[in-house]
């Protein structure tokens, strides 16, 4: 069979149908993609606020971390400090209650060693008992004069030295010489009370 005949149909399209419309569509579009712009520039402003957020919490934590190391260390120089002198002075409490304790029993002592050689009153001795007088006045004196010595010596190593002004230990009487001279005065008083008179008695005739 013999091909079919072709028909060609010609379309006639007017130039300007070419042309882009300018028309509101295209004003839009101009539309969305500035609103697009916006949001972007506003989504970054965001995210830079963000990121100096960031930043300034980065820097807080580092100061924090600074501040804790120093506090660290502080406190560990601290705590080594205190508690060594602390300790020490514990030590120096207990020291010093002790010390008060032996004080306060030197002080006893001596009070007691003082009112006794107060009560002693010379002028009232008489010849018949000058001697035990004496004998027993220089025993009290001796005592005392021994435990005073004696409580200087122990506190001279002490922080209470000064309380005795530092005196150190002396006798006043002791060992034989001190026997011999009162044992001599003891006899040989009464002697010279005589011969004491005897002398008033021819230098007033």
């Amino acid at each position: 069979m013999p091909p079919a005949p072709e028909h060609t149909h010609h379309i006639k399209i007017r130039s300007t149908q070419l042309e882009m419309n300018p028309g509101p569509a295209n004003g839009r579009q101009g539309e969305d993609v500035e609103g697009k712009l916006r949001a972007a520039e506003e989504q970054l402003q965001q995210l830079e606020q963000q990121r100096e957020a960031l930043e300034r919490q980065k820097r807080e934590v580092e100061t924090l971390n600074v501040r804790k190391r120093e506090f660290i260390s502080a406190q560990a120089e601290l705590t080594d400090k205190m508690s060594a002198t602390v300790t020490r002075i514990d030590r120096e409490v207990i020291d010093m209650r002790q010390e008060i304790e032996e004080l306060e029993q030197c002080r006893s002592c001596l009070a007691a060693h003082l009112n006794k050689l107060e009560k002693i009153n010379p002028d009232a001795w008489t010849r018949d008992n000058m001697g035990t007088s004496v004998e027993r006045a220089m025993a009290v004196a001796e005592h005392a004069d021994d435990e005073f010595s004696q409580a200087a010596d122990y506190f001279s190593r002490t922080r209470s030295a000064n309380i005795f002004n530092g005196a150190k230990a002396r006798r006043i009487l002791s060992g034989d010489f001190g026997r011999q001279f009162r044992s001599g005065l003891a006899f040989n008083l009464p002697i010279l009370v005589l011969g004491g008179i005897a002398l008033i008695v021819y230098l007033v005739k």
